[in-house]
């Protein structure tokens, strides 16, 4: 087992200050003569408030590279998931942060990177396989999908998850401060509104602001008509003036800081915001929310395949994937993980289970829509995301 100290950021600090502290202290008695018993005392207290043992990889994976390059989205991995694989396997971990499907594209289709292992949204995952942009995996060095919710796997975006594993579930659905909107929006049709000008916060996100469009238009949003793409082109036009920001990094900050009172956004986003704030809820739309899986995939060119099969089944083990329910609680796809939680953490469980944000009603699954690949209409969509946000 290995021992760290813990890396919340409001904790980081105090974490790295105290063995100094307690050094100075022990060198300052041993100075004078006395007696060392109390720095060791000390030291006990130190480990109860502010470590954090990482468990063993089981199991643990044989590994000659030493690093391992992650391109991913921001806000999505734990630092102390990532101190315990660098202290467990002695591999330096590199990341790379993109606040879209599109961005992350682009940058792996371009070739030459040195990447090892992307976060895809499910819809974009056909067109990565299409490409080449992506390897298909050894599931035999993948034991730890032996404890993932089957409902998670084989998806029609890849069938056998051939390329592809399940990382983190979630919707795109409305998030309202109760306090600051006298009538709460119950429909995307809603947020056309004039009385919201200048008050939403929207993800920076083509393919899910599209989508929502088009169901308020009654289209498929994953439409390839460009007839149909252009009415909602039309129509998400007369939205801009009510968006105050899009952001894909942190949502939640601006409705947290009063800056936006309403707006759409992720499973994870709208939790953590609502711990900050009880009065902001999330409501599903009567249209139905966006609902996605982000996942796991291995860069064709990666230079660390055998670091990122260490990364995955590391990483991904009940005993420290659980911490995705404390850091960034979104739908968690592992069985394994949230009886672990449930054993382990019963705080955190129990308010994953009670949230019908996290715990996503079956009725808002049953009613919502998936994005899915569009092909060749997919600059269509690019093309609206740019002049839309151009205006």
């Amino acid at each position: 087992m290995f021992t760290r100290l813990a890396s919340l950021s409001r904790a980081r600090a105090r974490a790295l200050l105290l063995p100094l502290a307690l050094l100075l202290l022990v060198l300052a008695i041993a100075a004078c003569g006395g007696d060392a018993a109390p720095a060791a005392e000390a030291d006990g207290a130190a480990a109860e408030e502010g470590a954090f043992t990482c468990p063993e990889p089981n199991p643990r994976l044989e590994v000659a590279s030493t690093e391992l390059n992650l391109f991913v989205w921001t806000e999505y991995i734990p630092e102390d998931v990532i101190d315990c694989f660098e202290a467990v396997y002695g591999i330096s971990v590199n990341r790379s942060e993109y606040s879209s499907n599109e961005e992350m594209y682009a940058k792996l289709s371009a070739g030459g990177s040195s990447f090892d292992l992307a976060l895809p949204t499910d819809y974009i995952v056909p067109l990565m396989i299409r490409q080449g942009v992506v390897q298909e995996l050894d599931k035999a060095r993948l034991p730890v999908l032996d404890g993932f919710d089957p409902n998670y796997l084989d998806f029609a975006f890849d069938p056998g998850n051939k390329y592809s594993i399940p990382y983190q579930i979630g919707t795109d659905a409305i998030v309202v401060n109760t306090e600051a909107v006298e009538k709460s929006p119950a429909t995307w049709e809603d947020l056309w509104s004039e009385e919201y000008a200048g008050r939403l916060v929207f993800l920076d996100d083509s393919r899910a602001v599209i989508a929502l469009t088009l169901l308020t238009l009654g289209e498929d949003p994953n439409t390839t008509d460009p007839a149909v793409l252009d009415r909602a082109k039309e129509k998400l036009a007369a939205l801009v003036p009510n968006i105050k920001l899009f952001d894909s990094d942190s949502p939640k900050s601006a409705l947290i800081a009063g800056d936006v009172d309403l707006g759409m956004t992720w499973t994870g986003e709208a939790f953590l915001a609502q711990q900050e704030q009880q009065a902001i809820e999330y409501v599903y739309p009567a249209e139905g929310a966006i609902l996605w899986q982000d996942n796991y995939v291995m860069v064709a060119d990666a230079p660390n395949p055998d670091a990122a099969y260490a990364w995955l089944n590391y990483t991904l083990q009940p005993d420290l994937f659980w911490m995705m329910l404390r850091d960034f609680p979104y739908s968690n796809p592992s069985t394994a993980t949230l009886e672990f939680a449930k054993e382990n953490h019963p705080e955190l469980y129990e308010a994953y289970m009670g949230s019908n944000i996290t715990n996503t009603p079956a009725a808002a699954i049953a009613a919502g829509h998936r994005m899915l690949d569009v092909g060749d209409a997919l600059p269509l969509y690019d093309a609206i995301w740019t002049e839309v946000k151009g205006q």
